[in-house]
C-alpha cells in the first residue's frame, strides 16, 4: 500500500503552534469523523475520536498523537516594525538563522528570521553561540503597517513545504505531524477492535505533555500508545550506540525516554506483534526528552499499561525534519495490528 503523500503533505504543511492547533485539528476531523463513532472537543483543544469495540466487556485504550508543532509568539513590535518573539516548545537558536515564518495576524504574513549581519560583527561576537535573543522577525513592513495586521501574542509558525528525497519525506513538522498522519490511517484502516478505542489528537505537547495529560485523566484509559517521532542519529559523526534509531530500519518500539518507562508488558506485547505480522522494528532508549507516553501512563486514575510507537527521524526540531516511507509504513501497520490484537495478550504480571 503507498503511503497517501498528498494527505501527509497537508498535514504537515498547515499551522498549529501550541495551544494554536485551530487549522489542524479542523483538518484531523474532517479526515476522521466518518470513521468513527463518537468525537468531541475537550476544553484544552484535544480532539477526541471512539471507536467502539466489539467485546461484550471492553477496556478502554488509548492512542495519542499531538498536533501541534514548535513555533514562537509574537511578545513586543518595535518602533521601526520588527517582531520580537518567545518561543513555543524546543529550539536550537542557531537554525533560525535565514529562515522564513508564517505570522498568523488578522491575516497569515509571511516574515524572514534575522540578526546582526556578519560583516558589522566583532570578532566575540562570531564566536558567541546564537541567543534567541539575538533575532528578530522582518517583515518588511513600517511599524504602522505591521500593527494593522499584527499583535502581541499572535502566533507564528516556520514556514517550509513537503518534498520527497529518495524514499524520505522531508517538511518541518514532520514532529509530529507524521504521527497525526499515522493514527488518521490507522483509524480508515481499522476494522476488527474488540476493546474501545479513543484516539487522541492532543494539544500542546511541544510545552510539556499538557493536552495527553487531560486527556487521560478524562479517558482513563486501561491502555495506552503514543505516536510521536524520535531521533534517528544515524549521521556523520555518530557512533552506532548513539542512533536512538536508523532511517530506514523499521518503526520503533520505545522502551524508555526521560519522562517515563515503558510497561514491560506492552514492550513485548508490540515487539511480538510486529514479529508476528512480519513488521520491520527497532528498539527506542531515548535518553532525553519525553512525549505523549508520560501523560497517558500516569494521569489516569489507575494508571495504564503504556507503550510507544515512535518514528525514526533525522533533523529533529529543525525545518528539514526528515523521516523515511518504509518506516511510516511500518509505524501504520503496527498500530492497526497492536489494536487488533490487543484482547488477545495475556496482560497478567505473572
Amino acid at each position: 500500500m503507498s503511503l497517501n503523500i498528498p494527505l501527509l503533505k497537508n498535514i504537515c504543511e498547515i499551522a498549529g503552534a501550541p495551544g494554536f492547533e485551530s487549522r489542524i485539528r479542523n483538518l484531523v476531523l474532517d479526515e476522521v469523523k466518518s470513521h468513527v463513532d463518537e468525537y468531541h472537543i475537550d476544553n484544552m483543544g484535544n480532539l477526541i475520536t471512539i471507536k467502539k469495540g466489539s467485546s461484550d466487556d471492553p477496556k478502554k485504550v488509548m492512542l495519542a498523537a499531538h498536533m501541534d508543532e514548535i513555533g514562537f509568539i509574537v511578545s513586543y513590535i518595535d518602533d521601526n516594525g520588527f517582531l520580537r518573539f518567545q518561543t513555543l516548545g524546543g529550539f536550537d537558536p542557531k537554525t533560525f538563522t535565514a529562515q522564513r515564518v508564517v505570522v498568523h495576524g488578522k491575516k497569515d504574513i509571511i516574515g524572514v528570521m534575522s540578526s546582526k549581519p556578519i560583516h558589522v560583527m566583532t570578532p566575540a561576537e562570531r564566536e558567541k553561540p546564537a541567543n534567541k535573543e539575538d533575532y528578530f522577525i522582518d517583515l518588511g513592513m513600517p511599524k504602522k503597517e505591521v500593527e494593522k495586521i499584527v499583535a502581541v501574542g499572535d502566533p507564528v509558525t516556520r514556514e517550509r513545504d513537503l518534498i520527497e528525497m529518495g524514499n524520505c519525506v522531508n517538511c518541518k513538522s514532520i514532529d509530529n505531524r507524521v504521527s497525526v498522519f499515522i493514527l488518521i490511517e490507522a483509524l480508515k484502516q481499522l476494522k476488527n477492535n474488540a476493546h474501545d478505542v479513543y484516539a487522541v489528537f492532543s494539544v500542546q505537547e511541544e510545552v510539556g505533555i499538557r493536552g495527553a495529560n487531560v486527556a487521560a485523566h478524562s479517558i482513563n484509559p486501561d491502555f495506552g500508545i503514543a505516536l510521536d517521532t524520535t531521533i534517528a542519529y544515524d549521521l556523520p559523526g555518530a557512533q552506532p550506540h548513539e542512533y536512538v534509531t536508523e532511517l530506514g530500519n523499521g518503526t520503533a518500539i520505545k522502551i524508555l525516554d526521560a519522562m517515563a518507562i515503558c510497561d514491560t508488558r506492552m514492550v513485548n506485547f508490540l515487539r511480538k506483534t510486529a514479529n508476528d505480522h512480519k513488521i520491520k522494528w527497532q528498539n527506542e532508549i531515548l535518553v532525553a526528552g519525553g512525549t505523549d507516553t508520560s501523560g497517558i501512563q500516569q494521569k489516569g486514575k489507575n494508571g495504564a499499561i503504556s507503550g510507544a510507537i515512535s518514528i525514526p527521524t533525522r533533523h529533529l526540531h529543525q525545518v528539514i525534519e526528515m523521516a523515511d516511507k518504509d518506516d511510516i509504513q511500518a509505524s501504520i501497520d503496527l498500530t492497526v495490528a497492536a489494536i487488533e490484537n490487543i484482547h488477545t495478550y495475556n496482560w497478567s504480571w505473572t
